[in-house]
Parts: structure tokens; sequence; C-alpha cells
């Protein structure tokens, strides 16, 4: 979709940003998304060295790259956020055959640019580039949560819609069932809006957790990414040799396992059990304190100039845990999809490397 064309059918209207910070957010969006899938070692899900038999790494960066339409018009967008959702479902399944890729992260995604958007929009560009201030960080996810508040029934029923294109794997329950098709007619009987949809959802569902909670989750990763890079390169546009020699794939792995490790992945849950996610939860725990009982990760990287020596020792726990989930199919797929907003939110805040 050229930025430059009126607004296409299907989509929402939209206004508000100009077509070059549109781009610039819906980049910084697909960046986001190529970035957590191509990070590796990441226990359980896909990546650059692993794939699942129906989803494959290709099935991602197909994706991530074939939404860039549904993204530039959020990012000039301020409500449909239904018809936003449903949209990238659709650009996404037009380009590649491997089922459901990003559901979870377009639901963060979508509200988060349309945030952006505006935000950015009253902004005076740094060296050619409009970016987000630290202190922005925080505008950014409270006005994400208007954003959500304000959604109608209309959104309920095209999250729906979004949902059956998907085939995402949800709990049964008894009201407003996804899987039940007559639950989108009842939603506007009855005046539930798709932010109502996530209260009911928030207390088993990390995505619809964020929905209620103001994107906090997000802002951590975003917060321990930009904290992990600038620790090691004492500035997060400057890179030194490490590991990767960039540094942002042991950013975005060592992020993983913190969020993962503090927070239980909800699809875990829903494909397994509670208790499944806990177990796995421990684990993440376990490595990243086998690395941080001599002090912090980011106090290491400081130390010894370069994250490399300390990064090399944790990979074996991180492969053995890799190859373990990996053999029992337990993808921690909710985390994922937390870390592309959080690697959202740091390039919106001028993460580069």
């Amino acid at each position: 979709m050229n930025p430059e064309n009126a607004d296409m059918p299907g989509y929402p209207a939209g206004r508000g940003s100009s077509p070059h910070v549109s781009g610039h957010i819906a980049r910084c969006a697909q960046l986001a998304m190529l970035l957590e899938v191509s990070a590796s070692p990441k226990p359980g899900n896909v990546d650059r060295e692993h794939d699942y038999p129906d989803t494959c790494f290709e099935h991602f960066v197909a994706s991530s790259v074939g939404v860039y339409p549904a993204l530039e018009q959020a990012a000039r967008s301020r409500d449909g956020i239904g018809s936003l959702i449903k949209a990238a479902v659709y650009e996404s399944a037009s380009w590649q055959n491997g089922g459901n890729t990003h559901f979870g992260a377009f639901l963060l995604l979508i509200p988060l640019a349309m945030a952006a958007g505006e935000i950015l929009a009253g902004k005076k560009p740094e060296k050619g580039l409009k970016k987000l201030e630290p202190e922005d960080l925080e505008s950014l996810v409270d006005r994400a949560l208007v954003f959500v508040r304000e959604t109608g029934c209309e959104d309920a029923v095209e999250f729906y819609r979004a949902f059956g294109a998907a085939g995402v794997r949800v709990n049964s329950v008894e009201e407003f069932d996804l899987k039940d098709t007559e639950s989108p007619g009842a939603l506007c009987e009855k005046a539930v809006t798709l932010y109502d949809l996530m209260v009911i959802s928030e207390g088993y569902d990390m995505i619809a957790n964020e929905w209620t909670t103001g994107f906090r989750r997000c802002l951590e990763g975003a917060r321990t990414v930009l904290g992990f890079m600038h620790a090691r390169n004492g500035d997060c546009g400057n890179s030194s040799p490490d590991c990767s020699g960039t540094g942002i794939n042991e950013a975005v792995v060592y992020t993983f396992l913190k969020l993962l490790s503090r927070h239980r992945d909800t699809f875990i849950q829903t494909k397994f059990d509670a208790d499944t996610a806990d177990r796995v939860s421990s684990r993440a725990c376990e490595i990243l304190s086998e690395w941080e009982e001599k002090g912090s990760v980011l106090d290491s990287v400081s130390d010894s100039g370069s994250g490399k020596g300390d990064f090399l020792a944790l990979l074996p726990s991180i492969r053995e845990f890799d190859s373990e989930l990996l053999e029992k199919r337990i993808n921690p797929g909710s985390t994922a999809d937390i870390i592309i907003a959080g690697l959202f939110i740091a390039l919106l805040g001028g993460l580069r490397f």
C-alpha cells in the first residue's frame, strides 16, 4: 500500500499522521516482528534455527513484511481497531500458508501504532527523524489504553471475524465464545465492546490483560531491551563486538527469558495447563539466576566492556531449555507477542544497533 494513496476499501479512514510518520511507525513494527522471530536461541518458539511442522521461520518473515498496509493505516487512524486487526490478519494470511503467526502481536501493535501516530504527529524531527523520548514511553501506553477503552461493539464483531480467519487457540467460555458462530450477533444486541471482551479474558489471557492494565509488560520489555543495549554499548546507537556483532540478538533472548521468568505464559496455559506454564517460568528464572548471581546482567555487561563472555556462558543452559520445550511442543507464544511490542516501543524510542 502506498502511504500517500487514499484509504483502501476494508480499512477505517486514516487521518492525523503524515505519510512519512505513518510509514516510519509501520517499519518499526515490521522490524520488531523480524527481530523477534530471528532471535536465537529463544526457548520453545520458531526462530531462524527451528521450525514447527506446519509453521516455519519463513512464514513469520512473510507475515512481517506483508502486514505493512494495516500497520501504516493504524498509524494514521484514531479509531477502527477491530477493522485494523482484521485487516492485519488478512494481509498476513495472504502472504504465507503457515497459519496464525502474529495474531497476538497485532492486538498489541495496532493500538500502540495508533498512539505513536498521534504522539509523533506533533513532534519536530530530530536529524530528519521523529522519535519518542524516554518520557514519551509512558504517554504512548497511556494513549494506547485510551484507544482500546474507546472501542465499540463493531470493533468486537470485526475481532471475531479476524479470529475466525486466524484460527487462534483460545479457552472455551460460556458467553461470547470465540468459537460460537452466534456470538457476533449477540455482541451488538448487548452492546459489548472489544474492550469488554478483553476484560472478560484478562484473567487467563496475557494479551487481553495488556489491554486492561495499560500495556505494562510491553513497556517492561522495551525498557529491558533498551537497558541491556545501553549497558552493553554505553549508548544504544553505538555497537561493539559481541556474539552477534550488534548485541540485539542477546538483548532479545535475555528480555524473552526475563519476561518469561516473571509472567506466566498464557498460551502455554491454554495449550497445556497452568502448572506447565509455571514450570516453564520457573526454569527461565533458574537459568537467569545462574547468570545473575554475581550481580545483575546489566552490571556484568558494563564491567566486561561487552556481554560476550557472560552470554556465551549462558548459552548451553538456554539451548538445553530450548530443546526440551521444542521436544514437548511447548511454545511461549504470548511472551513472544509481548517481546514484539516491546521491541516496537524501543525502536520508536530510537533503538539502533
